[in-house]
């Protein structure tokens, strides 16, 4: 057995320490799914292993058995099948010699709005260290990460750290095979973040957060916002410049004007918390009442937008303009998927006039953050796991040493510094100057 083993059964993930699924907290709703929920993904993924295969070398679905976990629009399934392979001895058609026919293999695949997406493919016969508990260690998953094997003394210090990682974030896992490949994936992700820092310039720290366990493909699926490179921006009117002389350092949080972190959860839906944080600031400096308002309205009612798929903030503030204004967080609370609408004008707190889109010029972004609450400022940080959705900038450091845009993110309080990101400013570094945008309150 390999030495680190025994951390995963004392830390409960090997088969039977939890029902949790696949990669996810304990407590998540997540059950076994009948056989006939099952063909769809599987047949997807099946097709997804077929690809590019000559007719008579395409494999054909054999048993499968899985779980369902409800997220965003629609459904993780992590699946485990057996494939058949037909008798082949051409190794340009196939990928495995004729002796080793019956795969076993597991998938991973998100439905949402009926469209598939396969996050996770593993296979391997089943005669191998797959199904062979006394061999198995994720050493064996390294190659599909294309990672080289680790030296024992580098591989029991990688197991300590997720450990910690583990008890950190309450992760289990639902099986010992699950649990090797997300040990596999956040050994991946902890070499990328040394080689990040390597190249950092700034005082940036990279290492483990709550998504070092998550693949660059699972991570994208299901937090970021794919809408930003998809599809074309609504043209804003360009904000009046402000020819002021801007302080050394500004910080509204000190002001008041800026609400608590939220937590977007398993939805891709910053755009939303970008647009609301936006506009309780903005509230804020012409009412003097700060109020924490409704993401969960944007997502159930803005029909141009795609909910937990994405959305763009120039959608968003013409839907509070259509639907009235915004209720408050407590009248249409979060729950980080997809709702009938539920709005009702006799609750709204909040109404805006317009918006508008602010210059790429950073020094006119630093000119306006102390007259108005800037943002949203929503650009992806490539390349990583543990990189954000920038939202709302709340407030920027002195011109001396590094400067910076102190930046409010939503993935709650347990991500970066407290749930806030610190950004180079001036250099237009992630974006951050590309997409800026603001309410305007009367």
């Amino acid at each position: 057995m390999a030495p680190w083993l025994p951390l995963l059964s004392l830390l409960g993930l090997l088969p039977g320490a939890s029902s949790a699924p696949p990669g996810r907290a304990a407590g998540a709703q997540s059950w076994e799914a009948a056989s006939s929920e099952l063909l769809g993904p599987a047949r997807f993924a099946l097709e997804m292993y077929n690809r590019g295969r000559a007719a008579g070398a395409r494999a054909a679905l054999g048993a499968v058995r899985g779980r369902v976990r409800r997220t965003g629009r629609g459904s993780l399934y992590s699946l485990k099948a057996t494939l058949e392979e037909p008798p082949c001895n051409d190794p340009m058609v196939c990928q495995l010699p004729v002796s080793k026919k019956t795969l076993l293999c597991t998938f991973e695949i998100l439905d949402e709005l009926g469209k598939h997406m396969l996050l996770r493919r593993d296979c391997g016969p089943v005669d191998t260290k797959i199904t062979d508990d006394r061999n198995e260690t994720f050493s064996s998953f390294l190659p599909l990460l294309n990672m080289d094997p680790l030296p024992k003394d580098l591989s029991m210090k990688m197991a300590s750290i997720f450990k910690d990682f583990v008890t950190t974030y309450n992760r289990t896992y639902e099986t010992k095979e699950e649990a090797q490949w997300r040990m596999s994936v956040f050994v991946n992700n902890m070499v990328r973040a040394q080689k990040i820092q390597a190249l950092d310039r700034g005082t940036a720290q990279y290492g483990v957060t709550k998504f070092s366990d998550l693949t660059e493909e699972e991570f994208r699926t299901i937090y970021l916002n794919p809408l930003l490179k998809e599809e074309p921006r609504k043209k804003m009117r360009l904000a009046k410049s402000i020819n002021d002389p801007a302080p050394p350092e500004w910080d509204w949080r000190d002001k008041g004007a800026v609400t608590k972190v939220k937590n977007q959860g398993m939805c891709g839906s910053c755009w939303a918390f970008s647009v609301t944080g936006n506009v309780e600031g903005q509230w804020f400096l012409k009412h003097g009442d700060l109020l924490s308002l409704s993401e969960q309205e944007l997502v159930d009612c803005d029909k141009v937008d795609k909910a937990c798929l994405g959305g763009l903030p120039s959608n968003a503030y013409s839907a509070i303009k259509t639907l009235g204004g915004l209720e408050t967080e407590d009248d249409y609370s979060y729950h980080g998927h997809l709702q009938t609408c539920n709005f009702s004008a006799e609750k709204v707190k909040v109404y805006i006039n317009d918006s508008v889109e602010l210059s790429q010029n950073e020094q006119s972004h630093r000119q306006r953050l102390d007259h108005s609450i800037s943002g949203p400022l929503v650009g992806e940080v490539w390349g990583s796991p543990r990189n954000p959705v920038l939202t709302p900038a709340s407030g920027y450091g002195p011109g001396s040493a590094i400067p910076f845009w102190a930046i409010k993110n939503s993935w709650g309080t347990d991500w970066g510094e407290e749930g806030y990101y610190y950004l180079h400013r001036g250099s237009g570094a992630c974006g951050v100057n590309i997409m800026a945008s603001s309410a305007v309150v009367n």
